[in-house]
């Protein structure tokens, strides 16, 4: 997530709200909150390239799902789980009817994309990741480096999540482009088309 994670209140710092209450007050936000065990999560700020990343997955993901009932979501579309947490994945995608007619959250998502930064990664890679795979119909989570180019994916097979890594030392692309292949929408892309209009010097970004 594009985020800062803390917990925040309007008259302390250990609000508790119910999952009713919490959508309630969301609604009347500003700004975007995550909701776990009771407690409101604010979501702040990230940089230009955390922004461009879920953009260009997005621009991988809308043409080759066109017409396959699926649709593709920023981090402004909430995802739920049954036991009642609320999330704002970088991006989702729900190719899941139930879902078809869905305002306020999603429920049966297909894939998850989180992009990382040292802020956000311990719960990207943590509470979080252990929330989204207890969601039945997910099939892929996908882990993004927002800092140097690699790629991490999930993916279920039956019961048993396969682990895939994908990076290259250098960041240029120009020798070493590795094809990158999502399983269960069956895209395949470069390694680089998710990092297009992301320059690095020396493997940081500027």
């Amino acid at each position: 997530m594009i985020a800062q994670p803390k917990y925040i209140s309007p008259q302390d710092d250990q609000l508790i709200m119910s999952p009713t209450e919490y959508l309630a007050w969301e609604s009347e936000q500003d700004s975007r909150h995550e909701y776990e065990n009771g407690r409101i999560i604010a979501m702040t700020g990230g940089t230009v390239p955390h922004s461009q990343i879920p953009a260009n997955l997005s621009a991988l993901l809308i043409p080759h799902l066109r017409g396959k009932g699926c649709k593709v979501s920023g981090n402004d579309a909430k995802v739920t789980i049954r036991s009642g947490k609320y999330y704002y994945p970088d991006v989702v995608v729900s190719c899941d009817e139930r879902d078809r007619f869905s305002r306020d959250f999603l429920q049966y998502p297909t894939l998850i994309a989180e992009v990382l930064s040292p802020t956000t990664e311990a719960r990207d890679r943590g509470i979080k990741q252990q929330n989204y795979m207890l969601i039945d119909t997910l099939q892929t989570y996908i882990l993004i480096n927002s800092e140097h180019p690699r790629i991490e994916i999930y993916q279920r097979l039956d019961r048993v999540w396969e682990y895939i890594s994908i990076a290259i030392e250098q960041t240029n692309f120009d020798q070493d482009d590795p094809l990158i292949h999502i399983t269960s929408i069956d895209l395949q892309f470069p390694l680089s088309a998710l990092y297009e209009n992301i320059d690095f010097v020396d493997g940081e970004q500027i």
